[in-house]
């Protein structure tokens, strides 16, 4: 008999950015000061290494921001967006992407529906899901990988719907 799952398994996973890219100013900078060191009179030391502080905070703050506002968690039991989440009861449909080739370029109502997670938009570099929630209202779930959330949003509906 298998074990039953988890509820608290993440079945799907985008956390927004990478702390990594906050070292890419510093490195910049560590390079210019190289390249003062073995070319030039003039060293930098003080400009160089505010600039990299200044870089570095930047990076941090918008790196921050994305991991809470374009992170993307799907368990057995929610879908969060951003900062709001969605109990998977709550979803009753996984509306199907528009075919364009037979709705001649028009797009499909739910594509101007608001997107989850308290944004007026789809993130940029994301992909909207059109979803019908209990309530009666449309909404757009979204993703970098979308056609994975698709898949296992379609196979929770789906799953909930046959018990």
């Amino acid at each position: 008999m298998p074990a039953p799952e988890p509820a608290d398994e993440t079945l799907f996973e985008e956390i927004g950015a990478r702390w990594r890219v906050v070292w890419i100013g510093p490195i910049i900078c560590v390079i210019a000061l190289v390249v003062e060191l073995a070319t030039g009179p003039a060293i930098h030391w003080g400009a160089l290494a505010g600039v990299a502080v200044i870089l570095a905070s930047f990076s941090a703050l918008v790196v921050h921001a994305s991991r809470i506002h374009v992170s993307v968690f799907l368990t057995p039991n929610e879908l969060r967006q951003g900062d709001q989440t969605v109990p998977i009861d709550d979803i009753v449909e996984v509306i199907p992407p528009t075919d364009y080739t037979r709705s001649r370029g028009r797009s499909a109502a739910w594509e101007s529906a608001p997107a989850l997670g308290g944004l007026s938009n789809v993130p940029r570099k994301r992909t909207g899901i059109g979803v019908r929630l209990r309530d009666g209202t449309v909404a757009q779930a979204w993703a970098r990988d979308h056609e994975t959330l698709r898949e296992k949003l379609t196979e929770l509906v789906g799953a909930r719907e046959s018990d």
